[in-house]
């Protein structure tokens, strides 16, 4: 929203979820302050397709609707009613990492690159075409707070890059090469666990993958859980350590959490 006023654009309303809604999420924004400033129409509404939010997008005539961050898939309703379409942000190259929980995937599987796309919905579940991509390179030491940074601003270049062909009608999408097509399965708070039968790369990836701003990796004593945003590999059980199949670790940034 902010790039989209930088380079000169403007935007007709802001739908977004009712306050009290999805506070836990990554991510979780409230826009009001930014419409209030620009006197942008706000409307809260529980899902992107219910009456309230297809009745308002039909009342403006939109050309695009940006989808971003909703985590619901848009139906058929609500994908025909902007006069050109949806657009989504994946934060990955698709039609690689269809899916979930793509930061901590790209961590975990060890990419050496990934990046985020801007496609125009469809049916499907990131299946739409493509409509730009912007792609960075990870190193063995990236953390989720890294990567997240480095997705936000790839949205921004997206909207630098493509705004004034979006404007006038000119940008194309090209078709997803759906035979290369991966998918990434969603993830659960549970699968944060350090496990002793992890190796000591295996644990400390997995604490990379799930620190800020997810809830953390964590381990589970007899009455209690460690939860940890950072560690380092250990030559001995001195200060927070956890035992692995190969070695030690040691919790930097942890909170000691009683059950």
């Amino acid at each position: 929203m902010e790039e989209i006023y930088l380079v000169g654009g403007r935007l007709n309303m802001v739908l977004t979820l009712p306050d009290g809604q999805a506070t836990d999420k990554s991510g979780r924004v409230y826009p009001d302050s930014f419409c209030q400033e620009h006197e942008i129409p706000l409307i809260k509404c529980r899902s992107i397709n219910d009456e309230t939010a297809i009745k308002s997008v039909k009342e403006r005539q939109l050309d695009w609707l940006f989808v971003i961050g909703w985590s619901q898939i848009v139906g058929p309703e609500m994908l025909a009613t902007p006069t050109q379409g949806c657009i989504g942000m994946h934060p990955t190259l698709l039609p690689d990492g269809r899916g979930r929980a793509s930061i901590p995937w790209a961590i975990l599987r060890g990419l050496e690159s990934t990046g985020v796309t801007m496609f125009k919905l469809d049916e499907g579940v990131d299946t739409g075409d493509v409509l730009g991509q912007v792609a960075f390179p990870l190193s063995e030491n990236s953390t989720a707070t890294d990567v997240y940074g480095k997705v936000l601003d790839a949205h921004r270049q997206l909207i630098r890059d493509h705004w004034e062909a979006l404007a006038c009608g000119l940008l194309k999408g090209v078709p997803q090469d759906s035979a290369a097509a991966t998918y990434w399965p969603g993830r659960r708070p549970e699968d944060g666990e350090i496990l002793r039968s992890m190796t000591v790369n295996e644990a400390l990836t997995l604490v990379r993958a799930t620190t800020h701003p997810y809830p953390g990796a964590f381990w589970r004593g007899r009455d209690h859980v460690i939860r940890v945003w950072s560690a380092t590999s250990s030559a001995d059980s001195s200060g927070c350590t956890f035992r692995c199949k190969d070695g030690w670790i040691r919790a930097i940034e942890f909170k000691d959490e009683s059950i």
